[in-house]
Formats: structure tokens, sequence, C-alpha cells
């Protein structure tokens, strides 16, 4: 029996696999939401299947995404992230990658972990939206504009309101499956 998806799916194995298991599933550990910012911001001007396909490949670059040792990274860790044809080689996201981690770092500081902070401005429980169709959905709202604004205020890079809001919605913030959706009541 077909199950019925959000639209953006199509019948990409890599898609329909990271639509059913991940996207939209609440995140709260804070490895998983340091890795899902840094493929966001990745992300920012190419296509998520680019990432999808990347994904292996960023996680051995980046040490399984592990921020404290990102917040660490040696110039020549940089060189070596550049000629890494795997990932996305873009200087200024690399090294604001860096700069995340250690921003992540001193929100945890501050909020006992990141995940104490980011789902705060949801009061701690996923937004459920009521979409019928993708066109529908928005690029970013006025709270991703608000968290945007806040996580660049504590020097965060790259997280302009839609990658904010794409962050939303791939850990579970926001419930942005259709109505029709399989996943949307799950």
């Amino acid at each position: 029996m077909n199950k019925n998806r959000c639209e953006w799916v199509g019948d990409n194995p890599l898609y329909v696999k990271y639509h059913d298991e991940e996207w939209g599933v609440p995140i709260r550990d804070d490895g998983k939401l340091f890795e899902f910012l840094t493929l966001e911001t990745f992300q920012a001007g190419l296509s998520w299947i680019i990432i999808l396909r990347k994904r292996e490949n960023f996680r051995k670059a980046f040490d399984n995404f592990d921020y404290k040792k990102i917040a660490k990274y040696s110039n020549s860790k940089v060189e070596e992230l550049l000629n890494n044809e795997g990932i996305i080689r873009n200087r200024l996201k690399i090294f604001g990658t860096i700069s995340n981690a250690i921003a992540f770092m001193k929100i945890q500081e501050e909020f006992g972990s990141f995940s104490n902070y980011i789902w705060d401005f949801v009061d701690n429980k996923p937004i459920k939206n009521k979409f019928n169709s993708i066109k529908e959905l928005p690029a970013k709202t006025e709270l991703s504009d608000k968290i945007s604004k806040d996580l660049k205020k504590r020097g965060f890079k790259f997280v302009g309101s839609t990658v904010v809001y794409a962050h939303m919605q791939a850990t579970g913030m926001v419930n942005d499956h259709i109505v029709n959706c399989f996943r949307y009541n799950l």
C-alpha cells in the first residue's frame, strides 16, 4: 500500500527515508541539533538533496559534528576541509561552523543545553500547523525571524530566518507535514 507523503518527497529513496524517519521528529539531543544546524547552514542556497547525499561525508569531515572539537579547529584543519571533495567547500561556511560551535557551547553554559534554549522559543512543544499543500508552507515566520536575530546576536553565522525555519522543521519544533501525510499525526 502506498503511503501519502508530503509532496516534496517524490520518489528519491534518500528523500523518502529522510521524510519518513527524521523530518519533523522532535530532537532534544544537543549533538543532533548541532548536526542539523550545521547541515542547514551548508544547505543555504542549495537543494537539500545535495546535503543528504553528502551527509556521511560531512559527518566524517566534521568529526561526527562534535562541536567541542570543531570549536578548536586549526587553520590546517580548515585547509583539509577546503580540499575535501566530499563536502561543500565554502570557506565562509566552514569558518561559520567553527564560530557556531563556539557560540553553541556558550548557549549550553547559559541555559544548561542548547535544547533548553531553542525549545523554549516554542514553549517546549512542537507547533502543529495544518497545511493542505506544500504551497502553503512558509519559508520563514515571525518566530524564525526572532530566533535568527537572537542566534546572530549570540555570534552564530549563516542563520538567517529561512535557515532557522528549515531547522525548526527538520528538528520537529514545527510540524509542517501536510495534513494528509501519514507522518502528520505521528
